[in-house]
């Protein structure tokens, strides 16, 4: 599957490559985008437009609905016009069947169909092969944690079903779609709860769940958690979706310095516990209800699937055979796909020209989450801009990120309103000029992502100017310096199920020796900023256990034999060259606890305390 990237880059994705079987993810976190989105795809197809203004009733939600409902009638649309052409010529169809894995049932009945003679027989199998064609999936993703309280147009308070988080999901569920929600970066219990009020999430007479869901995990223990919650409901997780912490795109969660290789063991034991133990509360509550709980013929457990840093097929392959995944998400490298993805022609070749070293993890984000990032965007210059004006900080127009309550509730830290109040604190502060300057700095660079993340795709559609007035924030994993130049889609899939040559170079390093070294540079922020205390340093003493564990895991696989196109050999010299750092950072952490006076006075605001 190709995952959700940012709120624009794969906002149309299904409508450009849904009827070629592939499934992709859309962020319904704009509801303002996706309006303008529907208005410009309603034009190409030359079908009716009523605009949802922002003052009618429930207008998130319809939006949301009205999107969707407008992405699957295209869908639907070029997959009936792709099944009607014919084989044996270079068109969509052909594309669809050369882009399936050579393992594919339906790619061997493929070639078995191009060796056949002219005749009935083959005629009946072209007929055979076009039934079973069907469209990639239109999943939708949702960050559970974005969950803001609504006024009326008039300021009035709105109910709790329509906060942002409510909204989106009830226009995802009162849409057309039979396909997945992704819930992402945390737990929302008053929003799982709410997933019982559509019918589409439990199962129907023949079996069948519409809505199913998806649920991005950083460990075993939160899919349990999460797991069990549902399943008290009658509700069932068609999928427990594993992302490297820190090296993919967008949000970056650490998961207490747990490297992917370690959680991927931890699912791979026990993955068993999935279904067995939600089973009985999911059947109970069935019973409860009076339903008859019907489990549709094929079935499976729940799927345990892996995105986030891979880049070649054998590392593809380590995750299938080794670990057991079923199935793998790609996203940073489709970036530099236009047949895929919705970016600006300046976004797309600063991308393709990114080094490693222009790739970096910035405390952008207003969220306070460490967030992925590219040096010499759009957005950066925007922001520096702003930060050496008189009044530094964005117009806050859509408040989806406005969530802190510093000063009043619901204020965005991007914004200027927050950004003017934090300054003033700033100054009244007892702390030298030196320290005054660090927070300004850290106060002034914050991105307005509710805008920026969707800016480059209305100026691809030719519906915002490029420059001051449309920043381009993107979000990509470190994988992109890997990828240096505008790709194909049948390429792309070319080089991911190893036909043909790589793209990438043979000295790229390993998925894991990659996620390795951010997660200690992450480690050594932590440590750099740590007060000393005892109970900061039994923290950092705990992430770094956790870091030496997934190191060991490293090392055994380095000692396997590689799959084609799989850089084992530099996870070797990456272990040891970040075990001495930790020591080194052990060091440092000692010093600071030995520093630490329990009857010390208050100090003043130093620059290493910022």
């Amino acid at each position: 599957h190709i995952p959700v990237m940012g709120t624009g880059y794969s906002a149309d994705t299904p409508i450009r490559v849904a009827h070629l079987g592939i499934t992709s993810v859309i962020s319904i976190l704009d509801d303002i985008l996706l309006e303008k989105l529907r208005q410009f795809y309603a034009r190409q197809f030359d079908w009716s437009f009523d605009e949802i203004r922002s003052t009618a009733t429930d207008c998130r939600a319809q939006r949301i609905r009205a999107y969707l409902n407008l992405v699957k009638k295209i869908v639907d649309r070029k997959l009936d016009e792709t099944k009607r052409l014919p084989f044996f010529e270079e068109n969509e169809k052909q594309k669809y069947f050369d882009l399936l894995p050579e393992t594919a049932p339906l790619k061997i009945a493929y070639r078995e169909l191009l060796a056949m003679p002219p005749g009935p027989q083959r005629q009946r199998r072209e007929q055979h092969l076009t039934d079973r064609m069907t469209a990639g999936a239109i999943d939708v993703n949702l960050m559970v944690r974005l969950d803001r309280p609504r006024c009326s147009p008039s300021g009035q308070p709105l109910g709790e079903e329509f906060s942002d988080a409510k909204s989106a999901l009830r226009g995802f569920a009162q849409s057309e779609l039979n396909s997945a929600m992704v819930f992402s970066a945390g737990v929302n219990k008053g929003l799982f709860s709410y997933l019982t009020r559509f019918p589409d999430f439990y199962r129907d007479a023949d079996g069948q769940i519409r809505k199913r869901i998806i649920l991005k995990v950083s460990d075993f223990r939160s899919a349990l958690i999460q797991g069990k919650f549902l399943a008290k409901k009658g509700l069932e997780v068609a999928e427990y979706r594993i992302e490297s912490g820190l090296n993919c795109g967008g949000h970056a969660f650490f998961s207490a310095g747990k490297l992917l290789p370690d959680l991927l063991e931890e699912f791979k034991a026990y993955r068993s516990r999935l279904a067995e133990e939600f089973q009985p509360a999911i059947r109970a509550f069935y019973d409860q209800q009076g339903w008859a709980y019907r489990i549709a013929e094929g079935d499976p457990a729940p799927l345990v699937t892996v995105q986030g840093g891979i880049g070649t097929h054998g590392e593809i392959l380590r995750l299938q055979n080794d670990f057991e995944m079923d199935f793998i998400g790609v996203a940073t490298p489709f970036l530099l796909v236009p047949e895929v993805t919705r970016v600006d022609d300046q976004t797309r070749d600063l991308l393709r020209q990114a080094e490693e070293e222009d790739l970096y993890i910035s405390d952008v984000s207003p969220l306070g989450v460490p967030f992925n990032n590219v040096r010499n965007s759009g957005s950066e210059s925007w922001i520096e801009k702003k930060a050496a004006s008189a009044t530094p900080g964005a117009n806050c127009t859509k408040g989806i990120l406005a969530l802190n309550s510093d000063y009043a509730p619901f204020m965005c830290t991007a914004s200027k309103e927050y950004q003017r109040l934090k300054l003033a604190e700033i100054d009244s502060l007892d702390a030298t000029a030196e320290v005054k300057a660090a927070m300004r700095r850290a106060a002034v660079n914050k991105a307005c992502l509710c805008e920026q993340l969707g800016n480059s795709a209305l100026i691809a559609l030719g519906l915002k100017t490029p420059g001051a007035n449309a920043p381009q924030a993107i979000c990509p994993g470190p994988n992109i310096a890997w990828f240096d130049r505008i790709y194909g889609l049948q390429e792309m899939f070319d080089h991911f199920y190893g036909r043909g040559e790589s793209l990438v170079p043979a000295d790229r390093p390993h998925m894991f020796a990659k996620e390795l070294v951010m997660t200690v540079d992450f480690f050594e922020k932590l440590v750099q900023a740590s007060d000393g205390s005892a109970r900061d340093v039994d923290r950092l003493a705990g992430i770094r256990a956790n870091i030496e564990a997934g190191m060991r895991i490293c090392q055994r696989l380095a000692r396997q034999t590689p799959y084609s196109g799989e850089n084992l050999a530099s996870i070797t010299a990456c272990v040891q060259a970040q075990q001495e750092r930790l020591v080194g950072l052990e060091r440092l952490l000692a010093g600071k606890a030995g520093d630490d006076g329990v009857d010390a006075p208050p100090k003043r605001l130093t620059a290493a305390a910022v």
